[in-house]
């Protein structure tokens, strides 16, 4: 495979990312006319999220046409036109398949529900009774994962919304035509995928009820996923391009199968168990503090297992459908700029390939939305129902939908102190938050000491060491609860990094002497403090140390 280890993929939500038309979506040409800001960041890669014909039920990842540039993104010369620059910014360009499902708008689900069987044969439908789904499984957008279709007498499988349809990967023809979609995005200059919820593919033979859980124990990492993966890979020619594939409630034991470099199946895999420290009893709308213990503990056993297995992390801690890093982990206000710094330095310079997410670079912040008809995302809304459902008030409801919400990353990106933060000069198809004036690019990437710098140097400096690009992770237990410490190693090189999870100051024992001189990177200005061994880390700071 290629070689990405010193690379940094920067992922766009297009819808929100720049508008050059005033329609209040953002669209393909406002990706190309931010290349060079993108360039400027030092990012090798773009991971842009679907902009292909959807009705936009899941924001696009319910796609309609595979083929096809929803109109309101623009049109397939503009694509065009963005690969062409993006190749000369010597950028590459990550597309997002969405291959667990399709859209119920698509020609091969409206063929289905005409009674055509081969594209019956397409999706995952049973023959049934109206008041007796196949399982008992659970959508995880809330409700049955099964749809009755009266006039087939059958239903169909939908583990995310109602209008997504699953296809059913047991038939080669579904496969067959997932690859000539994938040849299809080559052949325009892509030069790699990302695969969406990829581990979901392979359903079991033998449909059961979950008694245990939600169903996803019977169809997460499925019988045949990796068989299918490899078939995949070797059939479209993408083994040696960067792909990397989002991993659902998945085991380290699988990732490592996905992503270790003799299996020919992906680069690379994201996993989210770091990021569900903050869910009560495991429950997502459920609120309570996150567990810097346990978040500690999973960071080291996703590092070091995955190195022990050669597989590869994703590693990040946002995305289109997380909540914003500061407001989840750090301190919005006395520490915003600290804890912004400390969760990037974090993340960069471990083992695994980093993704930045828009607005991250900036230190952007949760939506904070007063009224819940302020909110766009199926998910949200269908939840706040439930929510209400389950005896919680309204306010109730709304604080959790505003911790949890995928909406927190997808409001618009603030670029300026203009309308609208220089997002669009026409209405936002979700609103701005109200704090955004405050945050912007335009305020940051001329300021050596904003976070967007910080993120800057971190980019280059994964360039620069290949300590950060390509050397073993080891984590250091003996450290307070409320600090993360980890040592890079490469060769005769050591890189021992230091962080402060808390707004208080703490101190650590047992490390080696620190002066100006091996800090590689810090984002305090002055060096953290060391004396006899013992350094003292203030609210939020963040120290690496060449020793």
């Amino acid at each position: 495979m290629s070689n990405f280890k010193d690379k940094v993929v920067y992922q766009i939500y297009p819808r929100s990312f720049y508008d050059t038309d005033g329609d209040g979506f953002g669209d393909l040409k406002g990706i190309t006319a931010k290349l060079d800001y993108l360039s400027q960041l030092g990012v090798d890669y773009i991971w842009i999220t679907p902009f292909f014909v959807s009705p936009q039920r899941d924001n696009g990842y319910d796609i309609a046409d595979y083929r096809e540039v929803d109109p309101r993104f623009g049109t397939m010369a503009d694509f065009e036109e963005l690969a062409c620059q993006a190749k000369a910014h010597g950028i590459g360009i990550m597309l997002d398949m969405v291959f667990n499902h399709t859209s119920t708008e698509h020609q091969w689900f409206k063929k289905a529900l005409a009674g055509d069987e081969k594209y019956q044969d397409y999706y995952m439908f049973v023959e049934g009774e109206p008041d007796s789904p196949p399982t008992n499984w659970v959508s995880k957008f809330g409700g049955n994962a099964w749809q009755y279709v009266p006039d087939l007498k059958k239903w169909y499988l939908h583990l995310f919304d109602v209008t997504q349809a699953d296809l059913n990967w047991e038939n080669p023809a579904v496969r067959q035509e997932l690859k000539d979609i994938i040849r299809f995005w080559k052949d325009k200059g892509v030069s790699g995928f990302r695969f969406d919820v990829i581990n979901l593919i392979s359903k079991p033979e033998i449909l059961e009820n979950d008694y245990e859980g939600d169903g996803r124990r019977f169809y997460t990492d499925g019988p045949k996923v990796h068989e299918y993966l490899k078939e995949l890979v070797a059939d479209t020619g993408i083994a040696d391009m960067v792909t990397v594939g989002e991993m659902s409630s998945t085991t380290i034991d699988n990732c490592i199968k996905y992503s270790n470099p003799a299996e020919r199946e992906l680069s690379m895999v994201f996993s989210f168990h770091h990021l569900k420290v903050d869910y009560k009893n495991g429950n997502k709308w459920e609120l309570m503090p996150y567990d810097k213990v346990q978040l500690k503990k999973l960071l080291k056993d996703w590092q070091e297992n995955m190195a022990k297995g050669q597989g590869w992390n994703a590693v990040f801690w946002t995305n289109h459908d997380q909540p914003r890093t500061i407001s989840r982990f750090g301190d919005e206000n006395k520490y915003w700029k600290e804890s912004g710094k400390l969760f990037a330095g974090i993340i960069h310079l471990m083992r695994g390939t980093p993704y930045v997410y828009q607005g991250e670079e900036i230190g952007m912040l949760n939506t904070h939305f007063t009224d819940i008809n302020r909110y766009k995302d199926v998910e949200s809304l269908n939840y706040f129902k439930i929510l209400l459902d389950r005896g919680k008030t309204k306010a109730q409801a709304l604080e959790i939908i505003n911790e949890r919400s995928r909406d927190n990353c997808r409001t618009p990106m603030q670029w300026d102190s203009t309308r609208n933060d220089g997002f669009t000069t026409g209405t936002p198809w979700i609103e701005v938050p109200e704090y955004g004036k405050a945050i912007t690019v335009e305020s940051q990437i001329n300021d050596e000491d904003s976070i967007w710098s910080f993120y800057k140097k971190l980019i280059a400096l994964r360039k620069k060491y290949k300590i950060i690009s390509e050397g073993e992770i080891s984590f250091n237990y003996q450290v307070p609860e409320d600090v993360i410490s980890y040592k890079r190693s490469f060769g005769n090189q050591q890189l021992v990094v230091y962080g402060n999870l808390s707004g208080e100051s703490v101190s650590v024992a047992g490390v080696p002497k620190i002066s100006m001189d091996n800090v590689l990177i810090g984002n305090y200005s002055d060096a953290a403090e060391c004396f006899d061994g013992t350094i003292e880390l203030r609210p939020y700071e963040f120290v690496a140390v060449m020793i």
